[in-house]
């Protein structure tokens, strides 16, 4: 017959250890109580280290994909200006033709307003 054992550590249901009757017999209680803590601590002992290896790969993971995020983010803040720059120019040329423009359509406004009012001078000057 088998004989198990439940051990908790840290709170947590620890894999149940079935340890056979010839070496229960064999080691006796303590000799076999002793195999299972050993066989238990090596088992923690690989469970941190695979997570220590896990961590570490997941952080050089995670510090490489930062880097080319943010090498993609400054990349496309650069595209951005350039293109905000150019808009710009392009605007303040628009503006400015459409000043001229406007200062074109005043002179004419005002030559006519001035013809009008010459006309309207001679034409009660002369009765």
């Amino acid at each position: 017959m088998f004989l198990c054992y439940n051990l908790f550590q840290e709170e947590q249901l620890m894999a149940v250890i079935a340890v056979p009757r010839p070496l229960r017999e064999k080691l006796g209680e303590e000799g076999t109580d002793a195999l299972v803590a050993l066989i238990n601590e090596a088992g923690e002992n690989n469970k941190k280290s695979v997570i220590e290896m896990v961590e570490e790969r997941f952080e050089r993971r995670l510090a490489e994909e930062i880097g080319k995020f943010r090498a993609e983010v400054a990349g496309e803040i650069g595209k951005l200006r350039t293109e905000m720059a150019e808009g710009m120019s392009k605007l303040r040329v628009e503006m400015a033709n459409l000043r001229a423009n406007l200062i074109q359509w005043m002179f004419v406004f005002w030559i006519g307003q001035i013809g009008i009012f010459t006309g309207i001078l001679f034409a009660f000057f002369r009765k």
